[in-house]
């Protein structure tokens, strides 16, 4: 009799065999046998697995369909080399912030416009743009006549003063005796001793007036640069040196040098170079007016430059008391240690400044990641887990998050205190899983 087992094949039934029955329940047995088993976790996985070409550092998928999708696996050296890094996830106190545009700019309490005291022409340059000196450093040399000038009449002062000490001895020795002749015989007369007396004291005078000289013209040494030690060996030696050396007055670097070799100078030009110590400089912030209360000295303040993930720390130092009346915002400067980082005045900048508005309170702890922990997947925020039981797997793992501060991202779902992430090197991972993506869609 007619079995009543049949197949569907377009629109027409037919009767099975015995021979294909038996078929069928063996495909059956197959399949079951080489199905998905869920992964206990809560994640869901998909059904297959990007391949990559060899010689990548990346594990290849041999499983076609039956891989997970929202999985990457790496190879050790992968690992190492793009720098992913692992990290058990952390709550964090996070305030409210003011980002704001910035600029980066010299310490001007660290910086020294060097000029030149006299007129001279440049002879010697010591320096190069750029580079570091320390406080006493020559600098450049000048030739200067007006130097050779003062010198000379240091020298013809000095002649001066020692010539009237003698006349001031015999002017005394003179009037002594016209004195004594007077009073004990009067072999002179009273005219002649008031004379010889107005003698006396004019020889004084001047020689308070070769001393005062004297001054006066050692005095115009120093106002040319030259110190007490410098002119006690020039007097000492007699030689005229007309030759002037301007040393740094700062320890710092040579960031202008506005004269070159040859070049005539003078004391009416503001600076012939500019020195500045670079250990720490100043981020200018320009932050709103209706932000400004919000804001104290002392704040602590994260500057990021140009494109860079990595942030700078800072702290603020100083508010401006006034507002541009055009701008509406009033100057914050940040001080930023620059020891081996790389950070030049004149570079454009992102400051994050924490505010004041909840410091009597302590802020809510929340989990928090680093932002470059978080990439964007599928229009919507990520992090990536480690799969266990699996080494050098990650998985896509959808959270929510809300808004960065000092480079922290909040992480309101999808990650709890204690869970390991991926904290650095997401971006390979993300890489990957777009590839693999693809792969799936074709």
């Amino acid at each position: 009799m007619p079995h009543d087992n049949h197949i569907q094949a377009g629109n027409i039934l037919r009767p099975l065999t015995i021979p294909a029955i038996a078929v069928v329940i063996s495909l059956a047995a197959i399949l079951a046998a080489s199905g998905c088993k869920e992964r206990s976790g809560g994640d869901s996985h998909g059904a297959a697995k990007v391949a990559h070409a060899e010689g990548d550092g990346h594990d290849h998928g041999k499983g076609g369909e039956a891989d997970h999708v929202d999985e990457v696996k790496l190879t050790a050296d992968a690992v190492e080399r793009y720098g992913v890094k692992v990290e058990a996830a952390q709550l964090w106190a996070l305030r409210p912030t003011i980002v704001t545009p910035a600029r980066v700019a010299f310490n001007a309490e660290a910086m020294a416009h060097v000029g030149s005291p006299l007129r001279g022409r440049v002879v010697e340059i010591k320096v190069r743009l750029g580079q570091e000196v320390k406080k006493g450093d020559e600098l450049c040399i000048i030739e200067s006549p007006e130097l050779g000038e003062a010198q000379a009449d240091l020298l013809q002062k000095r002649v001066a003063k020692d010539s009237a000490g003698p006349v001031v001895d015999l002017a005394k020795a003179s009037w002594d005796r016209a004195k004594g002749l007077y009073d004990q015989t009067q072999g002179t007369t009273l005219t002649e001793v008031q004379r010889r007396e107005a003698e006396y004291k004019a020889a004084v005078a001047a020689q308070r007036s070769a001393d005062a000289a004297v001054t006066a013209s050692e005095n115009r040494l120093h106002l040319l640069g030259m110190g007490q030690a410098a002119v006690d060996e020039f007097l000492k030696t007699g030689e005229v040196a007309p030759r002037y050396a301007i040393h740094a007055i700062i320890d710092g670097q040579v960031v202008q040098r506005e004269v070159t070799l040859g070049e005539l100078v003078s004391p009416d030009r503001e600076a012939i170079m500019v020195l500045a110590n670079l250990a720490n400089v100043w981020v200018l912030a320009d932050v709103p007016e209706a932000k400004l209360a919000e804001i104290t000295n002392g704040a602590k303040a994260w500057i990021k430059i140009g494109s860079a993930d990595s942030r700078l720390e800072g702290t603020v130092a100083y508010i401006s008391p006034m507002v541009d009346m055009t701008t509406r915002t009033a100057q914050v400067r940040i001080e930023v240690a620059t020891k081996d980082l790389p950070i030049k005045p004149g570079m454009f900048a992102q400051v994050e400044i924490v505010t004041s508005a909840t410091l009597g309170a302590d802020p809510v702890l929340v989990v928090a990641v680093p932002d470059v922990a978080v990439q964007t997947v599928e229009g919507g925020p990520a992090v990536f887990v480690p799969v266990e039981g699996e080494p050098n797997t990650f998985a896509k793992r959808s959270v929510t998050i809300g808004k960065t501060v000092g480079g922290l991202v909040p992480i309101y779902s999808g990650l709890v205190e204690g869970e390991k992430f991926v904290a650095a090197g997401t971006f390979i991972l993300k890489a990957d899983l777009g590839k693999g993506s693809a792969a799936h869609a074709h």
